[in-house]
């Protein structure tokens, strides 16, 4: 797989199938869990073969039915395959008749030996059959016990042991109890009954071996679960914040010092830098990261329902309202919350949060019941929060209450030596999604994508990234986009015009050169770098209507 230099993210061993990841963070090469994935494979085949093998038809059983017959089973019940045992016998093989010994009638469901282990019970029983394979009548001992994790009972196994032979020699008596061993004339029948003990001996150690071999397997699964775990906390941390540029950097070592506190932080940054992802890592390294992280977008939520969202409501609150509904800080109780696009909260509803992160309490709209709450904050915004506390549309106090521990992320341009990280990041990733091959990105396109400006950020190159793989063919990836976006609009201003002025006429100009039109690619959020809903919440609080 050819890469841009210094930029591998991904190396395959062909040989092996083993796959190594690099981590941006730590800046090492891990294993993949593919290859221990092999190894418990291994161990696993190693398992079918002794189960193959033994003579005693052996049977695993779920509270669902049969998931697993083994030769000498099948050719009792005689069947080909155990999708044609559960076609004939049912799924948990209810239809195969084993009777008593000297009854006609056959056993209730209740009394099958399968049953009585699935709750619980461990069983030994001599029962009569007929032999699905050779139509012959056998007596077979039945064992059969639960399995069970953590004391629940997940199914049980199953083993049949043809005695027939034994019990016509006069060796077995036919009775419900363990078949104990007599003394047998010394002719031929004691080779016979040499021989079935040998048989009989063989089986317990297989089963033994069998049992060691399960002991071990699980032994790898715990440890495959526990190296799972580690990679996908690896991922909800830092997984998808990806790059190892000094500005990063800098930006995971405040995570790692903030993280384990409960202050509150205030994520700035352009659009599409990551700051969701950002604040996902300082929630799962936090204490609170066994609750969830409830997530609010400011900007998305109508102005009319944000506060019954942030808050909640009693039935009656208002018309419409006919039933209570709990508030997003209700349900963040003991975990943290996202307050993303603090800058577009209402002014109105600003000292209400206030008053909830000074004093932990508020009330539901239509009720004076006060709810006290153990929250941790984390804001996020796009916005100049100085310049909006100086025209007066954000509180100077609730700002300082946000602005206790600010972490800025770096635009994509601020930042292009992680460029190729990402686009082999993204490379692997869509490949999963999309079930595509693409492996080689050459160094023109490479250069092309280092040398745009991405005034979208991260998020606009995984779009690019995302139109490059679906069209791509073969495992080369092809970039039809010649980032040729519009230059920037000529204006003309007054002297003395505000920065917001300037913004609100820019912003309008752009949606006049577009015919209003917000999405897509020739859109107007997409000219102007930002996310649709973001423009659109810019637009009301502007007051800037289609006219």
């Amino acid at each position: 797989m050819a890469t841009h230099p210094g930029s591998c993210a991904f190396h395959f061993t062909k040989a092996t199938g083993a796959r190594f990841r690099f981590d941006p963070v730590q800046g090492k090469r891990k294993r993949s869990i593919t290859a221990h994935v092999f190894e418990v494979l291994l161990k696993r085949l190693e398992m079918n073969a002794i189960l193959d093998t033994t003579p005693n038809g052996v049977c695993i059983v779920s509270c669902e039915g049969v998931t697993r017959c083994n030769p000498a089973a099948l050719r009792l019940f005689g069947v080909a395959s155990l999708e044609e045992l559960r076609r004939t016998f049912g799924r948990k093989g209810e239809g195969f008749a084993f009777c008593s010994p000297n009854s006609p009638f056959p056993l209730r469901e209740q009394e099958r030996p399968l049953m009585r282990a699935l709750q619980g019970e461990k069983v030994t029983e001599i029962l009569q059959a007929t032999h699905g394979e050779t139509g012959q009548e056998v007596t077979l001992r039945i064992t059969a016990a639960p399995i069970l994790i953590r004391g629940r009972i997940i199914g049980a196994v199953v083993i049949h042991t043809d005695i027939t032979l034994g019990l016509r020699e006069g060796r077995f008596p036919p009775s419900q109890q363990e078949p104990v061993l007599v003394p047998a004339p010394p002719d031929h029948s004691t080779e016979l009954l040499a021989h079935e003990t040998h048989l009989r001996e063989q089986a317990e150690k297989d089963l033994q071996h069998a049992h060691a071999e399960i002991q071990e397997l699980k032994k790898h699964l715990h440890a495959e679960n526990k190296h799972l775990f580690q990679e996908i906390s690896h991922a909800a941390n830092f997984g998808e914040v990806v790059g190892q540029s000094p500005c990063l950097e800098a930006v995971f070592a405040q995570v790692e010092a903030v993280a384990p506190q409960d202050s509150t932080v205030l994520l700035l940054g352009e659009t599409g830098t990551g700051k969701g992802l950002v604040a996902r890592a300082i929630h799962s390294r936090s204490l609170r990261s066994h609750r969830p992280l409830v997530i609010v977008n400011c900007t998305a939520l109508p102005a009319s329902l944000i506060e019954s969202e942030l808050f909640g409501r009693e039935k009656g609150a208002f018309t419409g309202a006919s039933s209570q509904q709990l508030g997003r800080f209700e349900l963040a109780d003991k975990a943290t919350i996202l307050l993303d696009e603090i800058g577009d909260l209402p002014f109105e509803l600003q000292a209400k949060l206030l008053h909830v992160i000074q004093e932990g309490e508020f009330s539901r709209l239509g009720s004076a019941k006060t709810i006290k709450v153990d929250v941790r904050i984390i804001a996020a915004t796009n916005r100049d929060l100085y310049e909006e506390i100086r025209l007066g549309r954000f509180r100077e106090d609730l700002f300082y209450r946000l602005n206790i521990f600010p972490i800025t992320v770096p635009p994509l341009r601020d930042r292009k030596d992680d460029i190729p990280l990402l686009v082999y990041y993204f490379l692997a990733k869509l490949n999963r999604k999309l079930g595509k091959d693409v492996q080689r990105v050459t160094s023109e396109t490479m250069t092309q994508l280092v040398a745009h400006a991405w005034p979208g950020n991260v998020r606009e190159l995984e779009s690019v990234m995302e139109r490059a793989v679906i069209i791509s063919k073969g495992t080369t990836l092809q970039v039809l986009d010649h980032f040729n976006a519009a230059a920037p609009l000529v204006t003309h201003p007054e002297e003395g015009q505000l920065l917001v002025d300037l913004e609100r006429d820019y912003i309008a100009q752009v949606l006049k050169k577009t015919n209003w039109r917000i999405e897509g690619t020739n859109g107007a959020a997409n000219l102007l770098g930002l996310n649709p809903s973001t423009l659109r919440g810019r637009m009301r609080k502007e007051g800037i209507h289609r006219p």
